[in-house]
């Protein structure tokens, strides 16, 4: 009985839903540092994917200028396969559309890194953090494969060290 347990509990980790905690501040506002979320796998599809999600993704091999350990990120996507990408000052743009991001305070700064002009390859994702002034992403290390897309943050399960439930 306790080994059919395990292997359940395993199954459900490994295909289902999995925790993460967040170990940084580059999601800030809407992750906080300490918060646990959980994360969709179950019949999880990186094709169906919009602007906006936010994903949690193995970290890429070419993160070279990030010192970050971590092999899984989270991050919000922002560019889909075939997009034309880019910024000018904090504003992104995206087939030559201002971005619209509810989810960001009203004065967000890009920081130090704009987003260079490029379309995104086939099966490619850009990824951003909301605090953009911090966060290590595809502006360092470019657009991640769709394969790397572990699945889709479902809910904040644990915000301000205490028990809390937001589902996104």
């Amino acid at each position: 009985m306790l080994l059919a347990a395990m292997l359940l509990a395993l199954g459900v980790r490994a295909f289902a839903l999995e925790t993460f905690y967040i170990p940084s501040g580059s999601m800030v506002p809407t992750l906080q540092i300490g918060d646990r979320i959980l994360v969709n796998k179950f019949l999880f599809d990186y094709h169906t994917l919009r602007e906006g999600a936010i994903v949690v993704f193995t970290r890429p091999p070419a993160d070279t200028m990030c010192t970050s350990e971590l092999g899984d990120l989270v991050k919000r996507v922002i560019g889909l396969p075939g997009q034309t990408i880019w910024s000018v000052g904090d504003r992104i743009y995206v087939d030559g559309h201002v971005l619209a991001e509810p989810y960001l305070p009203r004065d967000d700064p890009l920081g130090a890194k704009p987003i260079v002009r490029q379309t995104i390859p086939q099966d490619r994702y850009f990824m951003m953090g909301d605090n953009r002034a911090i966060s290590c992403d595809s502006r360092y290390w470019g657009t991640i494969p769709g394969s790397s897309i572990v699945g889709r943050v479902a809910a904040v399960l644990w915000h301000d060290g205490r028990p809390d439930l937001h589902v996104f």
